[in-house]
C-alpha cells in the first residue's frame, strides 16, 4: 500500500536536533516514509489524501504504562503511593484473570490510538494477552512481565514469574515484523528480594538484545526505606544487582540523588518522566532538568490509568513543559522542543527502535495528524511547536498511522471494534468491582 499526504504541514527534526515545519508532501510506501518535500513527487501512489489545515508529526511513544489498569481507572484516588498500591490496587489485581487483561489492553489501545500514541512500554500480568491485543490493533509496544518476590525465604526455583518472563521473550520478541518487542522487568527494589533480582539480572545479561524496565525512586519513602534495608539507594541496589548492565528504562526517578544520577549516566540508563502520576500521588518533582544536564536520555510516560487517570501523552507533554519551569522559577528551563523529543525520539531510543521517532525518509511511517481547522484553542497558531506542547489536546488527533497503516481516523478505528471492546471491558469491570 502507498499513500501520498498532500498540502500538509510537516513537523521535521533536522540533523542538529532543531525542529522546523515544512508545507508540502509526505509519501508512504509500505511501512516506510519514502518522500518528504515541497514539490509533488513524480512516483505513483495508490492513494492521495489532502491534509489541508493539518500538521503531520511523529507518533508519540508512551514509555511507562500498565495498560490493563484502565480497568482500575481512578481506584484509590487521594492516597499516597504505598497505601494506594498495597491497600487498593494489589487486592484487585489478585483477582485479575487473562480475560480481564485482554479487555483492559484493548480499551487502553483505543484511548492511545485516538490521542496519537503509536508505541508504548508496558509492564503487567498475563502479558501474552497484551501481546495479542497489540498484534490485533497494529500498534507497537515493548511488553514485559514484571518479576516480584515478597518472601525472603522463596528460592529462585520457586519464583514463577522468572520463567514466565523468559518464555514471553522467547515466544514473542520481535513478533509482528518487529512491532512487538519483549523487555525484561523487575518491578521495583521494594517488591523484590536480592536473591531473585540478582539471579534474574544475571540471566538477562546473557540474552542478546535484552532490555530492562523498572520503577526507580518513585517516592521519598521508597528511597529512605531502601537505605535502611540495604545501606544504599534503589539506584545503587539495582547497580549492585547488575540490572543496569543491559539497556534500562527507569520509571519516575523522582528522588534520585546526585550520586544516583551519576550511576544512571555511567550505565546509559534512560529515565521515564511521569509528571501526572507523580503529581497525583504526591510523590514529588523529578529532577528532570538535572538529568538532562547530565546527558541522560529522558522519555515520557503516563503510568497506568489508575494513577493518572488517562493515557493522554499531550497532557504529559504539557505538564512536563510547565511544571519544572514553575518549580525552578525559570521559564526558559523546559523548552517545547525538548519536551517533544522526550515524547518521540527519546522514547524510540529507550525502546530500542532507531527506525522511528521522527518524520524522515527511510524511517517507519509512524505518523500522527493534528487538526487545526475550527479549533478555537488552536487558533492562532503563530508557533506550531508551542501550540502542540502548550495548547493541543489528545482529541485534536485526526489520524494515527503505524508502519504505514492507518489505525485511527476521524473517530473511527480500522482494526478494533470499539463497541465490542467497551462491552468486554464492561464485563471485566463488573466482575472486578461489582459495578460500572
Amino acid at each position: 500500500m502507498s499513500i501520498l499526504f498532500e498540502n500538509c504541514d510537516l513537523l521535521l527534526r533536522g540533523e542538529d536536533g532543531v525542529y522546523s515545519t515544512l508545507h508540502g508532501f509526505l509519501g508512504v510506501r509500505g511501512d516506510t516514509i519514502d518522500y518528504i518535500g515541497t514539490e509533488k513527487p513524480t512516483g505513483e501512489y495508490e492513494e492521495h489524501k489532502s491534509m489541508e489545515h493539518k500538521l503531520l508529526m511523529p507518533g508519540l511513544i508512551n514509555c511507562h504504562n500498565h495498560s490493563p489498569m484502565v480497568l482500575l481507572r481512578g481506584v484509590g484516588s487521594g492516597l499516597p503511593l504505598r497505601e494506594w498500591l498495597f491497600d487498593k490496587v494489589f487486592p484487585i489485581e489478585d483477582r485479575l484473570v487473562p480475560e480481564d487483561i485482554a479487555a483492559g489492553s484493548r480499551l487502553a489501545i483505543l484511548e492511545m490510538l485516538a490521542s496519537g500514541t503509536t508505541s508504548f512500554s508496558d509492564m503487567y500480568f498475563f502479558p501474552a494477552e497484551t501481546v495479542a491485543a497489540v498484534a490485533e490493533a497494529g500498534m507497537k509496544a515493548n511488553i514485559s512481565r514484571c518479576v516480584q518476590c515478597f518472601d525472603e525465604n522463596q528460592t529462585v526455583e520457586q519464583n514463577t514469574q522468572i520463567p514466565q518472563s523468559v518464555e514471553l521473550f522467547e515466544k514473542y520478541h520481535n513478533a509482528e515484523n518487529g512491532r512487538i518487542r519483549i523487555d525484561f522487568s523487575i518491578h521495583a527494589e521494594y517488591t523484590c528480594t536480592d536473591a531473585v533480582a540478582k539471579y534474574y539480572a544475571d540471566y538477562v545479561k546473557t540474552v542478546p538484545d535484552a532490555r530492562m524496565h523498572i520503577h526507580l525512586s518513585e517516592t521519598e519513602k521508597e528511597q529512605r526505606e531502601c537505605i535502611k534495608r540495604h545501606g544504599c539507594t534503589p539506584a545503587e541496589w539495582f547497580e549492585r544487582m547488575g540490572v543496569f548492565d543491559v539497556p534500562t528504562g527507569a520509571a519516575h526517578c523522582v528522588w534520585v540523588t546526585d550520586g544516583d544520577i551519576e550511576i544512571l549516566k555511567k550505565h546509559g540508563v534512560s529515565a521515564v518522566h511521569n509528571p501526572t502520576s507523580n503529581m497525583k500521588l504526591g510523590s514529588g518533582f523529578a529532577p528532570i532538568p538535572k538529568l538532562m544536564e547530565r546527558g541522560i536520555n529522558v522519555a515520557l510516560g503516563t503510568d497506568g490509568a489508575a494513577s493518572n487517570n488517562n493515557l493522554n501523552m499531550f497532557e504529559e507533554m504539557h505538564l512536563a513543559s510547565i511544571l519544572h519551569n514553575g518549580y525552578h522559577q525559570n521559564p526558559l528551563l523546559m523548552q517545547p522542543e525538548e519536551v517533544l523529543k522526550m515524547a518521540t525520539v527519546n522514547g524510540a531510543r529507550l525502546q530500542g527502535r532507531s527506525d522511528t521517532g521522527a518524520l524522515e525518509v527511510g524511517k517507519k511511517a509512524d505518523v500522527v495528524a493534528i487538526d487545526f481547522r475550527g479549533r478555537a484553542h488552536m487558533y492562532p497558531a503563530f508557533e506550531p511547536m508551542t501550540t502542540l506542547v502548550y495548547a493541543a489536546q489528545g482529541s485534536d488527533v485526526s489520524m494515527t498511522m503505524v508502519d504505514g497503516k492507518i489505525l485511527y481516523e476521524d473517530g473511527k478505528f480500522t482494526t478494533l471494534n470499539p463497541e465490542k471492546v467497551i462491552q468486554n471491558a464492561r464485563a471485566a469491570i463488573r466482575r472486578l468491582h461489582g459495578e460500572e
